[in-house]
């Protein structure tokens, strides 16, 4: 439902973002996940009003145990330290089942979530995976605006998720950790093809056997991304380091930063026009689950709909017609 006068929460929201108030950025943010009509409303008429600035945006993933947690919550104070507000949001598609977050990143994060110039939100699914990436989107307007410039996106688990993280960022961290075996299994070559950077973690220096089976994955993984990647293209820079210990650490921020400098302003801002779009065409499909959802026609057969489905008695295709029937006939 489009609004058609300002709304006064709107005025007071912008001042308490401007000035980084984080009740202010939470409630923004609450509102920019909220899929009431009222809310989506509001949501669009504050990100037409934030003001935009200097942010670094960084994805992240990792393969299962590769210590995601306690990594992010190592650069994000790394970065701090350096005297960077750090935003960490998560995009949790399990919770796309359960219809909110699972995650406990500030439980993980302890040290990191109590520091005054980070500020740690799990997202939850709004219904869908499209949902989430919304909400992000728009949470990392939020930050941005509240002057928060390196922005890191957590991504959980593998498969799409990914792919919709590294839609939204500038640059792609994939973690990942020595195997005692084949150091590339579990790591799907479309992981590959999304990732900017690679760091193989826990490699901690006090432990020297570790420390070179995290050098030997890092040299396979190199191969195997020049393998990947066309020539002339970026390559991404393979590292190691410890988010226990904090071990080079540093190093993989300079990395990210080098894949930002080969980007350039122009690809940058090329690279987030695409995005931009993706993002529009996300934003069509996301209202129209919306409006499918809440139209009354399809409420009205739905049941029955779903009663023939599971009793055989309709087939899948014939099922999805009788559905946008009921909605194309309301409208």
């Amino acid at each position: 439902m489009p609004v058609t006068e300002r709304s006064p929460m709107i005025d007071d929201l912008l001042t308490g973002i401007r000035d980084g108030k984080r009740a202010s950025v939470s409630r923004a943010i609450t509102i920019m996940e909220s899929t009431a009509p009222k809310h989506r409303a509001l949501a669009r008429e504050l990100l037409a009003e934030l003001p935009r600035g200097d942010v670094v945006r960084v994805g992240i993933s990792g393969v299962p145990g590769v210590g995601k947690s306690t990594f992010i919550e190592t650069l994000g104070t790394h970065l701090t330290q350096q005297g960077h507000k750090v935003g960490v949001l998560a995009v949790d598609p399990s919770s796309v089942r359960t219809g909110g977050s699972v995650l406990g990143d500030k439980t993980r994060m302890a040290r990191l979530s109590v520091d005054p110039n980070a500020f740690i939100r799990p997202s939850p699914s709004a219904g869908t995976l499209g949902g989430v990436a919304r909400a992000t989107v728009q949470a990392m307007a939020v930050l941005e605006a509240a002057g928060y410039d390196a922005i890191l996106v957590e991504t959980v688990g593998v498969g799409q998720s990914e792919v919709t993280v590294a839609g939204m960022v500038d640059t792609f961290l994939f973690l990942t950790i020595a195997n005692t075996g084949d150091q590339l299994q579990g790591i799907k070559k479309g992981i590959l093809e999304i990732t900017d950077v690679v760091a193989v973690n826990k490699a901690d220096p006090d432990d020297e056997a570790r420390s070179q089976q995290a050098r030997v994955a890092a040299r396979e993984l190199a191969g195997a991304l020049r393998l990947v990647r066309g020539h002339g293209e970026w390559v991404p820079p393979v590292v190691t380091a410890s988010g226990l210990t904090g071990h080079d650490v540093d190093g993989v921020w300079a990395q990210i930063l080098e894949h930002r400098d080969h980007l350039g302003v122009d690809g940058l801002a090329r690279k987030r026009a695409e995005q931009q779009l993706e993002f529009t065409w996300a934003l069509v499909r996301d209202e129209l689950d919306q409006r499918l959802r809440h139209s009354a026609g399809v409420k009205a057969i739905r049941d029955d709909v779903r009663a023939e489905v599971l009793a055989g008695e309709l087939t899948a295709p014939l099922a999805a017609d009788r559905l946008l029937a009921a909605y194309d006939d309301e409208h």
